[in-house]
């Protein structure tokens, strides 16, 4: 027991056991950016004794991934550290069972009995049992699913109710361990014993920040299992919302006049507020109905708004937190459009890209200057009618304001994260879908705000998810007959950048899910312009196309995308004489699915990441027709989802929709899961 004692050590400050939060959640490393930066809150899993000028807290000063084993290298990982002076009154029991040989000698406790002593009878062998099962479960699966083989996993949740403080660190760090990681298993186990009130009730009651920090770590692990998800949408959001968000945001001081010019409140706790805004994005994936409940979570969506808001200023939008944030607010605006109380009064019944395109109206894009000055790209700038509101927006009403479209306009600006970026675009695709009148308000405040030049550019960004988030809000922005306009002369060199082929793409490789959606945009954009159908041609839009169409190493969706595109160009008569000159046949212009390469391959749908646009690891998405289908069919929405939302579409084109464009293509949402 000595032995286990000097392990244990780790309970009283001799190291740091860094935040092990589930990768599908945290995810560090997915471009490169490496751990937030530490702060006074730290990430360490254990509180540590003994604080005060000359003792601070060593926990604190080591890196996120550091652990113990680095400092007791070649030791047996169940048997380390330095023996340590306890209260032999706690050992005096064990003697019997951990002693061998001579007196003085000891021998290292087995996992079973180590798990046997979370039951025992005195504090400090709970204490010290739950702290060494920490250790010995950091980044060791096999020892995981030991622990919950052993029956473990129930007596660390019953020791989340113990009336004393330290054993709550101890188990509520063990049990964070234990839920970080690919087995499902674990986080199924902790979930059957009623481990997430568990925890609720140890966040309601508790004012430590360290222990803080530990459950809402806790319930981000668990998060990321589906089975899980309502859950904590169930027992834990009202507490995370009442005890962490709002709180510590700083809304509610901001709201109620307080100082400005004193540290921002939420970076006090930056840590616990990060593991919660990464727990309810994960949670905000699961159904509409979760959404309903978050949206209406009273002061959750003020307090996300005003920590971005506070982050844009600190020009600080790159950490986790802002990431985390930002991806829930993407989540919490999909279907808004039909979700939200009352939505039926914003439906608009008129089809959302008509009307005519205003004339000596000035583009986002810039005017041209002396010759070849076109009308329509000069003028003092766009005037749009958006009526005033008399009361202030509040709760869910934040999400869809068109004032929102500058929080997002300043990420994309200044934000470097690729996630946070695709989370931006992805808001606003998701608020301009949908034929109701805020979504025409956005796509009008994103134009003024000069938002579609921002996005064009991103096209040309090297991450694959990134090219997808800026190609669907472009869709779904280009419904506004002003942006198509102002697009089609701008936005599609941008855009046939993005197709195979060419000598531009700088060695990318683009998946084919962000291909088709490349050419659906280009298919929404070029719609009846013949001037748009030019600048696809003057871009080398042509020879692209019909590479895909006729190389025979393009998926059958690529084809049909590059297809309809085609079919576009040689609609305009005035072009079929110079594209002739240039070389090109009528036969070039038709679709050809014979030259398909076999069935879809898609990379989307193999992230690990639960954050990344929902679907089914490995389950196939069909390309829903292009024509002919209501706002709302185009959707990246999870299968599971769509089975309850959705008719089920088909694959299937119908004949002739090539010949002319019969109406505009599906709305696309971008979905954050």
């Amino acid at each position: 027991m000595r032995a286990l004692g000097s392990a244990l050590e780790v309970r009283y400050g001799h190291g740091h056991y860094g935040l092990e939060d589930d990768q599908r959640s945290v995810g560090y490393d997915d471009y490169g950016m490496g751990p937030p930066p530490m702060h006074p809150g730290g990430y360490g899993t254990m509180p540590g004794l003994g604080r005060g000028p000359a003792a601070m807290d060593r926990r604190r000063l080591r890196s996120c991934e550091d652990t113990l084993d680095g400092d007791v290298v070649g030791v047996d990982p169940y048997a380390w550290g330095v023996p340590m002076t306890m209260e032999r009154g706690s050992m005096a029991s064990l003697d019997s069972t951990l002693r061998k040989g001579p007196p003085g000698t000891w021998r290292q406790p087995e996992l079973p009995e180590v798990i046997a002593m979370l039951n025992y009878r005195l504090d400090p062998v709970k204490i010290n049992a739950a702290a060494f099962l920490q250790h010995l479960t950091f980044k060791n699966d096999k020892v995981k699913s030991e622990v919950r083989r052993l029956k473990g996993i129930p007596s660390l949740v019953s020791l989340l109710d113990h009336p004393t403080k330290d054993v709550h660190h101890s188990a509520c760090g063990a049990l964070k361990n234990i839920s970080f990681g690919r087995d499902q298993e674990n986080k199924i186990a902790i979930k059957n014993c009623d481990g997430v009130p568990a925890l609720v009730r140890l966040l309601r009651k508790t004012h430590d920040q360290d222990l803080t920090d530990t459950i809402t770590g806790t319930l981000w692990n668990l998060s990321s299992h589906d089975s899980v998800k309502m859950e904590i949408v169930d027992h834990a959001l009202h507490a995370l919302a009442d005890e962490v968000v709002v709180p510590h945001s700083g809304w509610e001081r901001a709201s109620h006049g307080g100082e400005e010019s004193c540290k921002p409140r939420h970076l006090e706790w930056e840590t616990a507020l990060t593991n919660t805004a990464g727990c309810l994005r994960n949670v905000s994936s699961e159904r509409s109905e979760a959404r309903r409940k978050l949206r209406e979570c009273t002061g959750l969506v003020d307090s996300l708004m005003y920590v971005v808001q506070s982050q844009i200023n600190r020009k600080d939008v790159d950490n986790k937190l802002v990431e985390n944030c930002v991806c829930l607010l993407r989540n919490l605006s999909y279907h808004v459009h039909r979700e939200v109380p009352g939505c039926e009064r914003y439906a608009e019944t008129a089809p959302v890209n008509q009307g005519p395109v205003p004339a000596n109206k000035g583009g986002c894009f810039g005017s041209r200057k002396g010759k070849g000055k076109k009308d329509g790209d000069d003028g003092s700038g766009d005037v749009v009618d958006i009526p005033k509101r008399t009361t202030p927006a509040k709760g869910y009403e934040l999400l869809y304001q068109p004032e929102v479209v500058r929080v997002y306009t300043s990420l994309l600006r200044e934000s470097k994260n690729p996630s946070v970026l695709e989370a931006a675009a992805g808001a606003i695709q998701n608020l301009c879908a949908g034929r109701w009148t805020y979504g025409r308000y956005i796509r009008a405040t994103v134009r003024l705000e000069k938002g579609l030049p921002m996005i064009a550019e991103l096209l040309a960004h090297g991450n694959d998810r990134v090219v997808r988030a800026m190609s669907g809000a472009l869709r779904n922005l280009s419904i506004d007959n002003r942006n198509c306009q102002l697009l089609g002369l701008h936005a599609v060199p941008h855009l046939v950048a993005n197709l195979p082929g060419g000598q531009s793409q700088s060695g990318r490789t683009l998946s084919e899910e962000t291909v088709v959606s490349v050419l659906s945009t280009l298919t929404e954009v070029l719609g009846n312009s013949v001037e748009a159908a030019k600048t696809l041609r003057t871009s080398q839009g042509i020879e692209r196309l019909v590479l895909i169409n006729k190389d025979g190493k393009r998926s059958e969706r690529e084809v049909r995308g590059a297809g309809q595109v085609l079919q576009l160009v040689w609609a305009h008569k005035e072009l079929r004489k110079p594209l002739e000159k240039d070389g090109w046949k009528k036969t070039d212009f038709m679709v050809n699915l014979s030259a398909t390469n076999g069935p879809s391959t898609r990379a989307n749908g193999t992230y690990e990441d639960s954050t990344t646009p929902l679907l089914d690891r490995g389950e196939k998405r069909d390309m829903i027709p292009l024509n002919d289908l209501g706002p709302e069919a185009y959707s990246t929405l999870d299968q599971r989802e769509r089975r309850h939302t959705l008719d089920e579409t088909t694959d299937t084109l119908p004949r002739g929709v090539y010949g002319g464009r019969k109406g505009s293509l599906p709305l696309l949402d971008s979905y954050d899961g």
